[in-house]
């Protein structure tokens, strides 16, 4: 079979910015940031010192899990099931048992369900207890969010969950992507999702020494680190010709995908890993570098990765990288781990279908070392003809999808 086009019809996203994507993309294009003090965990008596985050706020999981279902599944699935639903429902897709059958998900999560393990933990060690729910192993496992969708939705093709630290969601829309374009699925579901607002996962990460006090400043001079986020977002994938065929929206297409290791360090970046990555994808999709006209970065604001991702880009495009528009709404959403390319894609693709490029919030000064076109702070309207999306991961695992408008 020769390789198919692939379109993407659906989106759905459960986010610090919003309760789906009409506000998520509301917020971005206007450059609101969803960080601001975490109130969903008490890490005062544990001398917590990560003040601040991106929650996802106002999520009431009783509004979309009835008869006691909510407490099946942990939060990181309730986004995963919750997004993919918005993203199914905005494909207006007609399900027929074959396709329920040769439909696939492939998922991203870098830790699984963080709130029933600690919650396992407490019973044990806080309260002594002597023994955990019952349902610990099923809600803790990473891959619950994919199988809770292919339940919801009834689809049972291929369905597994791929767990690479925050190139995750990447490296899930990544194989989905070629699951459709290779004709071994007819439509896939795929994205990410992250809850990881807990008293031990905030120790976990105040012990790196990453995370800012304040908020996120991409590129900035003045950045001092990291802001964790959590969310879910979910693409709807099917065969170009095939939406086409039947009228469907089609927001725009993905057409490549590159991956590599740096081989080199678990939590030191390296320019030769990323820039062979998003040449891989370039390459994939058939692309000129001087179509690319966006991208969003991995942008994390810590001193590491901003210099890094820079020169990388360069590398990649020469001159060229002079004229490309460069964001990390990271400084909107926070960093949501494995979910983060999911929410970046969901960016990415709006940027591409609306027009306009989300800004680098709380951008303040000039790097220089970080010398590209950062879009700071206000974002920008213009239409481009490709993107790119950036996710770099601790252990050195990049993961670049690219997508282009949608054309005939």
């Amino acid at each position: 079979m020769a390789a198919r086009r692939v379109a993407i019809t659906g989106l759905g996203i459960i986010s610090p910015l919003g309760l789906n994507v009409a506000e998520t993309w509301a917020a971005l294009r206007e450059g609101r940031s969803g960080i601001g003090p975490i109130k969903s965990v008490d890490g005062s008596k544990w001398g917590l010192k990560i003040q601040n985050g991106a929650e996802v706020r106002g999520f009431d999981p009783l509004k979309h899990f009835t008869g006691g279902k909510d407490a099946q599944l942990d939060r990181f699935a309730q986004f995963s099931v919750v997004a993919a639903r918005e993203a199914f429902r905005d494909s207006e897709i007609q399900l027929t048992p074959a396709l329920r059958e040769s439909s696939a998900i492939v998922c991203g999560s870098a830790v699984g369900g963080q709130a029933s393990i600690e919650a396992g933990f407490e019973d044990l060690w806080v309260q002594g207890r002597g023994r955990v729910h019952p349902l610990t192993i099923p809600k803790t496992m990473a891959n619950a969010g994919a199988s809770h969708i292919s339940m919801d939705l009834g689809l049972s093709g291929p369905v597994y969950t791929i767990s690479t630290a925050c190139s995750s969601a990447n490296h899930a829309m990544g194989q989905a992507f070629r699951l459709v374009r290779d004709g071994q699925a007819d439509l896939a579901v795929t994205g990410g999702s992250e809850a990881i607002f807990t008293v031990g996962m905030l120790k976990a990460w105040e012990a790196m020494r990453v995370i800012s006090p304040d908020t996120c400043r991409p590129f900035s001079k003045d950045r001092k680190g990291m802001i964790l986020g959590e969310g879910g977002a979910m693409l709807i994938l099917e065969p170009f010709d095939a939406a086409k065929a039947r009228g469907a929206k089609i927001y725009a297409e993905i057409c490549g995908f590159g991956m590599t290791s740096d081989a080199h360090h678990l939590t030191q970046p390296t320019v030769d890993g990323p820039a062979r990555a998003m040449r891989g994808a370039l390459t994939e999709a058939g692309l000129a570098a001087e179509a690319i006209g966006y991208i969003n970065a991995h942008g994390t604001g810590t001193p590491g990765n901003d210099p890094v991702e820079s020169r990388a880009i360069r590398e990649v495009f020469g001159a060229h990288a002079d004229k490309i528009g460069v964001s990390s709404t990271k400084s909107m959403h926070g960093h949501a781990l494995g979910a983060a390319g999911a929410l970046e894609a969901v960016a990415t693709v709006m940027a591409l279908h609306h027009g306009i490029l989300p800004p680098t919030a709380n951008y303040n000064e000039r790097d220089p070392e970080c010398d590209l076109d950062y879009i700071p702070n206000q974002p920008r309207a213009v239409q481009v003809e490709a993107a790119l999306s950036n996710s770099f991961a601790f252990g050195g695992l990049n993961a670049v999808i690219a997508f282009r408008t949608a054309r005939s």
